[in-house]
């Protein structure tokens, strides 16, 4: 079995992720939260754990939002009908990505509520 060079998957897998972007708006919603949360980051120093835990966050929903679409993707693919177990899979597929998002959030509340309220205190010291 002749496999393709390494470069090749990796070009792949960046072309699956760009057209997730693209096509998914939840993904693309995925996508500015990100964005936020690295601004809020730097605005507020948050520490390297921090930067850690939030890259392992972002890696998680993220990668969960690709799986959902190849979920979604393949159940379409093979049929067209309503049955049952399609439903259950892209159901249960789009439950692990909200169960995610979920936790996600809550920790960057955890992360990022204690440094903003930290940041309010002192402006308001300053007025």
């Amino acid at each position: 079995m002749n496999k393709e060079p390494l470069y090749k998957s990796f070009f792949h897998a960046f072309a699956g992720i760009i057209a997730c972007i693209k096509k998914e708006r939840n993904m693309q919603i995925h996508c500015c939260i990100t964005a936020a949360v690295i601004a809020a980051g730097f605005l507020l120093k948050i520490s390297r754990l921090e930067w850690m835990i939030c890259l392992l966050l972002f890696a998680l929903v993220m990668s969960l939002e690709l799986v959902n679409t190849a979920i979604e993707a393949t159940v379409d693919l093979v049929t067209e009908e309503r049955k049952p177990l399609a439903k259950l899979a892209k159901d249960a597929a789009a439950g692990a990505v909200l169960i995610s998002a979920i936790v996600s959030a809550l920790i960057g509340i955890m992360i990022f509520a204690p440094k903003g309220l930290e940041l309010v205190q002192h402006w308001m010291r300053l007025l």
